[in-house]
Formats: C-alpha cells, structure tokens, sequence
C-alpha cells in the first residue's frame, strides 16, 4: 500500500538570508524534477515558493529574513524507486544550501520523512507530548469496543504492545511497570490478601499468583472485559502459563466484573481489609487544575476508598506519570497530604521499554497510630 511521505530539512543560517540568492541557487535543481515554481514575496516575511510535479509531489521553501530556511518535500511514494527520487533531490537540496551558505557559521537539520496513510500507524505520542515512531510491522488486533479503540500491534524491539484510543498501555518488554507497581520484588505476598484495581491486561494477577497469595481479588470494570480477554488471546507477556487458568474457578483469585468504587465501598463497609492495594486504573491525570477534572475527583475517591480497607501495616501501590510531568506529580503528592487518614508515601522511577520514557510508581501506606 502507497503512503505520503512528508520529508524535511530544516537549514539555520548564521547571517540573514539572502532570499533572492536561495532560490535562483535553488531553481534548477527544482527544475530538473519537471517542478514547475509559484513564488510569494513579503516586505518583512521573507519567500515562500512552491514546487509541484506531475507525479503529484510538491515542495515547499519557506526562506525567512532572520536566516531560518525550511523545505517540506510531500511525495506519493509506491516502491523503492520513488523513495529514491525523493532522497536524491533532497541530497542536492542539502548540498547546494551548503554550498549558498559557506561563509555563515549556520547548521543544516535533515529530519527523518514522516510516512502518512500507510497500512501501519507507527506514530504514537508519549504522556509528556513527543511523537514516537515506532518499529511496528503488523497489526495484530484492531477493535472498537462501545466504550473505546483497542488496538494490538507488533514491535521488533518490545513485541506485541497494547494501546487503547492511543494511549500506548503496556507491551510484552514491559514486565518493569508489572515489577514495579507490585513493589519491584521487596514485597512478600506468601499468605496475603490481595485487592487489584483495574489490571485489565492480566500482567499484575499472572505475576501475583506466581507469588503464592492466600487470596487475590481483582476489580475491573465490564468495559474491560474485552481487553482482558483479547490480552488472554495475543498478550504473551500478560498471560503466560497461569492465564491459561480459568480465573473465576481458580482457588486463590477471584475477578469482580464491577466498577471498583461500589466494590471499595462495599469492602469498607464490611469491615474488609486488605495487605496490598493494586492501583492500575488510571495514571495521574496531565491536568494541572483538579477543580475542573473529574478524573482527580475519581482518582482522590479511589484513595480515599483505598486507605479504608487497606490494613493498617499494609500498603498501595500505584503509578503516577512520566517524570517530565512536574506539576500534575506534584499535584498528586499534594493529595496524599488530603485523605481521611495521614499518610506517607515513597516513589520509584523506572525504564519501561516500550515507553521510551522514564516513569514514576508510588507506594503509600498510613502513618503509624501513636
């Protein structure tokens, strides 16, 4: 399947730029491709001239005064021959600005080309706003559920990795988030009650059963049943030897398909309390301004709800966010400070693979009665 292919070279010159210079120095390589050429002036904005061929590809040279000289070059491309046109005039393009700007101290930047349309979406964002290409080369599952897009696609580096409506979850090189908001092994479940929230992926169940539990319940809601049972279908990672089990028949575990605040609700009011809490519902919102996002009012509910039935020598562990969101993590720390009971709390960052960013976990447990 063909796709656009969006290239760019980005030049800085170290003097202002002599508009007039760049693009007669410019103009034949243009011509050479067949382009025919369309040029806008401005007084104080400098030039703007367009490059279109018969073949559907265009170029765009953006010159500014300050010395700022940008090229997009947008191509159809079928086959490898194509690619190398585009190539090949972009390495003249990079040449002659070389050549035109000998005398500055500038810096030429040549981006990697930006593949639009094609049968594979590589392109997915990080919590803090970076676009990531990554190395997929299958889609592995692709759904819409009534409540969201669930989407499996297979990596060369991290193998199969789960994104839901864009948010890339958790990937088969991921067993450090699962290490980790389990208390990175410095924890002993042996014969402990454990509450997991969310964990629609199975990875947090598959390692605590391994970990010889006496009882480990999980609360997910329905709309996570079918990423649960597509996880139980494609996910290795989350569902290794153990998943193969039928959870709700299984011994030691049992699966609550509810909301988790009418079952938190319930077990507080029971009197049930808990080793571990498991917190993978949700990551701490990006949002700065609680007042005006309910997912805070939620997060601040599951808390609270959560100190309730935790023991008084137990202990919740959850994850916050990528490292780079300083003020919503600060945000969250602040309402640690706010729950029914005092608290205390520590933080690890870790390397999850398929992030490619570093991320904080959270563990919190009441302060000790005097």
């Amino acid at each position: 399947m063909a796709a656009a292919r969006h290239s760019t070279l980005d030049f800085m010159l170290g003097a202002k730029a002599d508009g007039e210079a760049i693009l007669k120095g410019l103009q034949s390589i243009f011509q050479e491709q067949g382009m025919a050429e369309s040029v806008h002036t401005w007084q104080d904005h400098g030039y703007l001239a367009t490059y279109t061929n018969k073949n559907g590809s265009f170029a765009n040279l953006r010159i500014y005064p300050h010395g700022l000289v940008l090229l997009d070059l947008q191509s159809y491309d079928s086959d490898a021959q194509g690619q190398q046109e585009t190539d090949s005039l972009l390495n003249k393009v990079e040449e002659k600005m070389k050549e035109l700007s000998q005398d500055s101290t500038g810096r030429v930047k040549r981006l990697p080309p930006i593949v639009r349309g094609g049968a594979i979406d590589r392109y997915w964002p990080t919590a803090d706003g970076r676009l990531v290409e990554y190395d997929i080369d299958e889609v592995v599952y692709d759904e819409d559920s009534p409540y969201q897009n669930i989407k499996i696609l297979h990596s060369k580096q991290f193998g199969n990795i789960l994104i839901l409506s864009g948010d890339v979850n958790l990937a088969e090189s991921d067993l450090a988030y699962t290490r980790a908001i389990m208390g990175s092994g410095k924890e002993d479940y042996t014969g402990k009650d454990v509450l997991i929230l969310g964990g629609g992926d199975g990875g947090i169940l598959c390692e605590i059963v391994k970990l010889k539990p006496k009882m480990v319940t999980m609360a997910r809601r329905a709309r996570a049943r079918r990423i649960f049972t597509t996880c139980h279908e494609w996910h290795k990672q989350c569902r290794q030897n153990t998943v193969k089990v039928d959870w709700t028949r299984a011994m030691k575990t049992k699966v609550l398909i509810e909301d988790c605040i009418p079952v938190l609700k319930r077990y507080a009011k029971e009197g049930r309390e808990f080793d571990y809490v498991i917190n993978d519902l949700t990551a701490v919102p990006i949002s700065t301004s609680p007042e005006e996002d309910s997912t805070w009012e939620f997060l601040r509910l599951i808390l609270d709800l959560s100190m309730k039935v935790l023991k008084q020598d137990g202990k919740y562990f959850t994850q916050g966010n990528c490292v780079n969101l300083t003020e919503a993590l600060s945000l969250y720390e602040e309402q640690l400070g706010r729950l029914y009971c005092p608290v205390e709390f520590s933080k690890e960052i870790v390397c999850v693979p398929s992030y490619l960013e570093l991320w904080v976990f959270y563990t919190v447990w009441k302060k000790a009665k005097p």
